[in-house]
C-alpha cells in the first residue's frame, strides 16, 4: 500500500493506493472520510483489483473547507491523475455516491462502471411528505446545534437519520466513531462548491457505463427514492437492495456488500 497527497486548487488531498489489477476508485460519504472503507480495501486488492481512495476535500486528512470555491469532481479527477489511473470503476457512497455519479457524467471517459451505494443525486426534487419527515426529524438536531452542542447533535444526527440501527454493536461503533473525528464537518463552509448544471437527475440518460444501484433497507424515505430514481434512469442499471443495512452500507452489512459489489465488477470488467 502506497500513501500520496495531491496539492489541488488551494487544497491537498491525502488517498492510498492498493493491488495491481483493474482500478476501483472508493468515494466515502458525508460525516465520515475514507476510513469507512478499510475493509474493502484489503478485501478488493485480494481480489486482484488495485484499489484507490481518498479524504474529500473537507474530511479526514485532507485540507479543511475555506468558503473558496472548488469542485468534488476536479478534485477526484486530480487523485486520478495523481495515482496514475486512467480508467476506473467508481464506487460511492452516499456524498461519494452523488460524486460518482456526477464524474462519470463528467468524464465517461475514465469510468468503466459505477456503482452507487445509497447514493445522493443532485436536482431531485423532494417530495412534500419527504420535506415533513425530514422537518420533523431534524427539529431536534437544530435544537442541539442552536445550544452549541456538536456532539449532541451528531448523536441525533447518527440515531435518527445515518445509523437508526444503533451504535452500540461493533459496526454502528465504528460508524460513530469515524464520525465524531469528522465533527467538524457539522459546521463547515460548504458555500463554494460547484455542482453540474443542468445537474445529475436530469441527464441519468446519458450514463453509459455498467451500473450497480445499491440501496440501503433503512435509508431515510428520501435516500431510497433516489436509489429508485437512478436505477430507472440509468439504461440497464441494476438495483440491489440490501436487507439489515442503514445509511453506510458496506459497514453495516459488509459481507451482503460485497458479494453483491464482486460479482458485478467481475462479470462487467
Amino acid at each position: 500500500m502506497t500513501e500520496g497527497r495531491v496539492g489541488f486548487e488551494g487544497g491537498e488531498l491525502a488517498y492510498e493506493v492498493a493491488g495491481e489489477g483493474p482500478t476501483v476508485t472508493f468515494l466515502h460519504p458525508g460525516l465520515w472520510d475514507m476510513r469507512t472503507w478499510d475493509r474493502e480495501f484489503g478485501r478488493f486488492a485480494d481480489a486482484g483489483y488495485r484499489v484507490v481512495r481518498y479524504d474529500q476535500r473537507g474530511y479526514g486528512r485532507s485540507s479543511r473547507l475555506t468558503g473558496a470555491p472548488y469542485s468534488n469532481v476536479r478534485d477526484l479527477l486530480a487523485v486520478l491523475d495523481a495515482t496514475g489511473t486512467e480508467t476506473t470503476a467508481l464506487v460511492g457512497c452516499s456524498m461519494g455516491g452523488a460524486l460518482a455519479i456526477d464524474a462519470t457524467l463528467t468524464s465517461p471517459d475514465r469510468v468503466w462502471a459505477l456503482v452507487p451505494v445509497a447514493a445522493g443525486l443532485a436536482g431531485v426534487e423532494d417530495l412534500e411528505e419527504e420535506i415533513e419527515w425530514w422537518e420533523r426529524v431534524s427539529a431536534p438536531i437544530e435544537a442541539a446545534l442552536a445550544a452549541g452542542d456538536l456532539e449532541r447533535a451528531e448523536d441525533l444526527r447518527l440515531e435518527l437519520l445515518w445509523a437508526p440501527l444503533g451504535t452500540g454493536d461493533p459496526a454502528g461503533a465504528r460508524i460513530r466513531e469515524i464520525a465524531f473525528d469528522n465533527l467538524h464537518e457539522i459546521t463547515q463552509d460548504e458555500s463554494g462548491a460547484e455542482e453540474l448544471d443542468p445537474p445529475a437527475a436530469l441527464r441519468l440518460g446519458e450514463i453509459d457505463v455498467p451500473t450497480l444501484v445499491i440501496a440501503a433497507e433503512h435509508d431515510p424515505p428520501g435516500g431510497r427514492r433516489m436509489s429508485d430514481l437512478i436505477a430507472r434512469g440509468v439504461l440497464d442499471a441494476r438495483l440491489v437492495t440490501i436487507e439489515g443495512a442503514d445509511h453506510v452500507v458496506n459497514l453495516r452489512q459488509p459481507d451482503a456488500f460485497e458479494a453483491a459489489v464482486l460479482p458485478f465488477l467481475a462479470e462487467v470488467r
